[in-house]
């Protein structure tokens, strides 16, 4: 199973900060790869992109300046495979990246994924009250898991939320 590259510049928009990477995606090599991931299909609906890019086309976001990334690099089947040790390195890991590519909003994709960096508990949707770099807006949106419960036009309305605040 290989890790994900990353799609990270400067002067982006968003980065798209996953928890890990799905069996699939390791095995393909693409983010969001899971057939029942609605990641792109969320994208499309909420407005962030034109049409239904597919995963094996998730480098060609940073033409609309998103860019994509994960706490932790790790293919795993489920989050709760990810070790503290994981979650704390990719932590640090992010934090640098974040620093180093300045977007102007970082986008954590699951108030889970933003527990695991914020260290904070109580998360609401949306825009966070204090981010840990100065310039760069934190974004909370629901995960695009097909385990979330949540229905997908309450999800894609909060993804709209992101796309008015660019």
């Amino acid at each position: 199973m290989r890790t994900i590259p990353d799609h990270l510049q400067e002067g982006l928009r968003v980065v798209f900060v996953g928890f890990n990477p799905s069996l699939r995606s390791g095995e393909t090599g693409h983010h969001y790869a899971n057939p029942n991931n609605r990641f792109w299909t969320i994208l499309y609906q909420a407005g962030l992109t034109s049409r239904k890019y597919r995963p094996e086309e998730d480098g060609q976001l940073i033409e609309l300046g998103y860019g994509l990334t994960n706490i932790v690099a790790r293919p795993t089947r489920a989050a709760a495979e990810i070790s503290p040790q994981e979650y704390e390195q990719g932590r640090q890991e992010l934090l640098k990246k974040i620093r180093r590519y300045r977007p102007r909003v970082v986008c954590f994709v699951g108030k889970g994924v933003y527990k695991q960096y914020s260290g904070r508990k109580n998360i609401s949707w949306g825009v966070q009250a204090e981010g840990k770099v100065p310039g760069v807006t934190e974004f909370v949106a629901p995960s695009s898991s097909g385990l979330v419960r949540m229905p997908l036009p309450e999800v894609v309305a909060i993804y709209r939320e992101l796309r008015d605040l660019l």
